[in-house]
Order: structure tokens, then C-alpha cells, then sequence
């Protein structure tokens, strides 16, 4: 795997011109959230090409609400960082996309100057809301059709992903309708928020197939979605499958157990054998490569 500080970067291509293709091809993908550029490194090596970029996985991070309190520039310098680590095809959440339809031509601009592969926007109110929590307010569906064709007039070849949060306010009819509205007005993959079932998935999918676009699912943990394997999203019309905070749940869990531990015991030797090993961690972020190159500099 090739690093941007050491071999600049390693295509011409830009991301959302390949991400559309491969979703051409007819390619399906599980799609982990990665929150760290480590992690987003992590998961390349591991094989995962195409990942997410969490509202609520970023602002977690930061310690804040999932209220879309976070700025376009601290989510883009995120982005660009995460872009750098791995050169994977990104897809990113950016809310309800900073603004109106004016304040998207700068979202996407930036966006896609960054890395991303594709951006999410949603139609709910501000303050927006976690999916899977109740509260949720949408917006009139005349002013998302406005966000997506800004978004679309700016864009180079950054993917445009419309999510509908309507299931859970309005019902699935108006999922539906806001859906294939948003696909007329140039989105290219559309993304249904918080269905309850399978059978609610394959439902929406087959109200829209006639709008080819592609359809992304949210497998996400503790929310009105119940688990569902990836597979039978894919049998199911869907071609992208996320797990926007699976990741970042794990190791806070992990870093809560370990710091008990600490306090309790006074060493960390009890959780050595769960740990990434020095050689393991060096690998990853190519550690002996940057020595080398180093050396090679060297005219002592």
C-alpha cells in the first residue's frame, strides 16, 4: 500500500469517477464507518475499498451531539486527512449540507477537493437528529430538490447520495414520493433512513427501480433497523451497505474496559494480549519505509 507523504498520489482518476463506475459494474460493498485516518488505513489493508465518513461517528469523536454542530471546515479538514491516510472511495456525511442550496455549491466544492468520493445530504430540519431517534422534522421537499441540484450544477464528478428521513416521520408512502423526487432532480443513489424490516427495504426498492438509481441501506446498531446480513440488503436491489458507528462503538467499549482495568489493577498487563503489537501498529502506518526514506536523505 502506497502512502501520499511518500509517493504522492497514486491515481488521476478522481474518486467519484471511479466509485461510479464500479457501482456500474454492477459491485456491491460493505461500507464500515471509519473515524480515524489510522482506522480508514486499517481498512484498506483489510480490503474495504469503499468507506463512510459518520456525522455521528465525527461529532462522537469530538465529544459532541449528533446535532450537526460540527463546521464544513473541521469536517473537511477530517475528510482530506482520512482521504490521505488510505486513497479509499469515501462516501461522507455532511448533514443537511451546511445551509441552503447556496451554501451546498461550497459543501460540494470542498468535498470534492478534499478526497470524497460521494457526499450524503438529508432532508431534515435544523437542528437535524440521529435517524433512528424520534423528533425529527422535515423539510418541505421542494427545498431538498433544490439541495440536490445545486449540489449536482457544482459537482465535477463527485456522486450526489440524497437520504430521506420521511419513514419515520410521514410514513413509507412519503419515503417513497421524496425518494423518486430526489432522483429526478439528479441524485444518483438514494439512501432510506431508519426502515424498520426487511420487507420495508425490498418494498422501497421496488418503488423507485424504475428511477435507476442506486440504493444505499444504513446497518446500523440500536436503532429501529433490526440486523439484517449485507447479503440479503444486496438480494434486495441495494448496492452500498453501512455501518456508520459499528467501528468507533467498538473501541470506545474497548478503551472503557481498559482504562477500569487500569484503575482497578494499576498495570496494563492483563490487556496486553488484546492489544495491537508494536510491529503490528509499524506496519500499518509503514513506520520502516519512512526510516529508509530518511537514510536515503542522509549525506553523512
Amino acid at each position: 500500500m502506497t502512502h501520499w507523504l511518500l509517493d504522492g498520489p497514486q491515481t488521476t482518476c478522481h474518486p467519484g469517477a471511479r466509485l461510479a463506475d464500479l457501482l456500474k459494474e454492477g459491485k456491491k460493498y460493505i461500507v464500515p464507518g471509519v473515524f480515524l485516518p489510522v482506522v480508514s488505513r486499517l481498512a484498506k489493508l483489510k480490503g474495504f475499498e469503499v468507506q463512510y465518513i459518520s456525522g455521528a461517528a465525527f461529532s462522537a469523536s469530538n465529544a459532541l451531539p449528533d446535532l450537526g454542530v460540527f463546521t464544513l471546515d473541521e469536517l473537511t479538514s477530517h475528510v482530506r486527512s482520512v482521504y490521505r491516510a488510505s486513497e479509499a472511495l469515501l462516501i461522507v456525511d455532511v448533514d443537511t449540507g451546511f445551509g441552503e442550496a447556496i451554501n451546498v455549491l461550497r459543501t460540494v466544492r470542498e468535498m470534492e477537493e478534499a478526497g470524497a468520493a460521494a457526499i450524503q445530504i438529508e432532508d431534515q430540519q435544523m437542528p437535524k437528529k440521529c435517524g433512528h431517534l424520534e423528533g425529527k422534522e422535515l423539510v418541505p421537499v421542494e427545498d431538498m430538490v433544490n439541495k440536490i441540484k445545486a449540489a449536482v450544477r457544482a459537482r465535477e464528478h463527485l456522486l450526489i447520495i440524497a437520504r430521506t428521513d420521511a419513514r419515520g416521520v410521514a410514513g413509507m408512502d412519503e419515503a417513497v414520493r421524496r425518494a423518486r423526487a430526489y432522483a429526478d432532480a439528479g441524485a444518483d443513489i438514494i439512501f432510506p433512513e431508519a426502515l424498520t424490516s426487511l420487507d420495508e427495504f425490498r418494498y422501497f426498492s421496488q418503488q423507485i427501480r424504475d428511477k435507476k438509481v442506486f440504493l444505499l441501506a444504513n446497518m446500523t446498531e440500536f436503532g429501529k433497523t433490526p440486523v439484517i446480513p449485507a447479503e440479503e440488503f444486496f438480494k434486495a436491489g441495494y448496492s452500498l451497505v453501512i455501518y456508520p458507528v459499528t467501528l468507533l462503538r467498538l473501541c470506545l467499549k474497548a478503551v472503557e474496559q481498559a482504562l477500569d482495568i487500569l484503575m482497578r489493577e494499576g498495570t496494563q498487563q492483563s490487556l496486553i494480549d488484546k492489544m495491537m503489537t508494536r510491529k503490528e501498529l509499524y506496519e500499518i502506518i509503514e513506520y520502516d519505509r519512512f526510516k529508509e526514506w530518511d537514510r536515503s536523505m542522509s549525506f553523512k
